[in-house]
């Protein structure tokens, strides 16, 4: 049975403001799915909360209403802990006015490398450095809805990227769920995309070839950088082929997640060729 809370001083409510905070999120290794579709399609991708929070009062849809009678079927069977809350508690709770009236907490995704189980010829898409939670969360929307076999996430020295950040849960729509996402130090991702013949991509404004004339099947990652630094020299020595979009107009780059998907559709175009289409000539 759902524990009711009514106090604004509530200290499950006053947490789940910490956890807007990412040293908080660090430290207790959990972040927050605000919003019916995000939370449906967390649990639908296998997602196990620590705890909800249902505000009945903005329970307006049937989406909403299945959400909710799947996290009292698990909290009968004491996988979770459910609460139901005010409309005034949930509008402090919420970082957002419009989520429908539904919030979980859940733990870190914590997936790493050796959890990778790859097809024979991956597709996969490194973001080196992409610090901005909306570009990654719209990038990660692209990555479902392509096919990526996994998305790979790599700090730069003078930015990071928190792959947990709340507005990466909203901005991606919930495919944070759907595909692997996995933090790694750019040295161990290195010696692991070597050890299994993966192909780099790497993304520049200095590339010498188009994304369009350039071989994009087979075992491959993609390499993109942030907007502001690129990709880090190591991926540039290392890029078995060097990408460049071709830009007519007056701006010299195109926004992360925009770059991302233009990319990522060309390598899907090429690797659903059936064999009787012409194609670049191989990397």
């Amino acid at each position: 049975m759902a524990t009711l809370l009514t106090s604004l001083q509530n200290a499950r409510i006053k947490n789940i403001l910490k956890l807007n905070n990412r040293r908080q999120r660090d430290a207790q290794k959990k972040t927050i799915v605000e919003g019916v579709r995000e939370a449906a399609r967390a649990l639908h991708c296998g997602i196990a909360p620590d705890e909800a929070y249902i505000c009945p009062e903005l329970i307006h849809s049937a989406e909403a209403t299945a959400v909710w009678q799947q996290l009292q079927s698990l909290e009968a069977q004491g996988r979770l802990t459910l609460f139901t809350v005010t409309p005034e508690l949930f509008a402090k709770a919420a970082y957002r006015g419009e989520s429908g009236g539904i919030l979980m907490v859940i733990p870190y995704l914590n997936q790493s490398l050796a959890d990778l189980s790859l097809p024979p010829a991956p597709f996969l898409l490194i973001i080196d450095g992409g610090e901005k939670p909306g570009n990654l969360g719209a990038i990660l929307r692209t990555a479902d809805a392509a096919g990526v076999d996994a998305v790979l996430v790599t700090n730069q020295p003078h930015s990071g990227t928190d792959i947990h950040n709340p507005n990466v849960v909203r901005a991606s729509l919930g495919a944070l769920f759907s595909r692997p996402v996995v933090a790694a130090e750019p040295a161990e991702l290195l010696d692991w995309l070597r050890q299994r013949h993966i192909r780099l991509a790497v993304l520049t404004p200095e590339g010498e070839r188009p994304y369009t004339e350039t071989n994009l099947q087979g075992s491959l990652a993609l390499v993109m950088g942030s907007e502001a630094f690129g990709v880090q020299q190591t991926w540039l020595e290392e890029a078995d082929v060097r990408l460049r979009i071709p830009m007519v107009g007056i701006v010299d780059s195109l926004n992360l997640s925009v770059a991302t998907a233009v990319v990522v559709f060309e390598a899907v175009r090429q690797r659903h060729k059936d064999g009787n289409g012409r194609l670049p000539s191989p990397i």
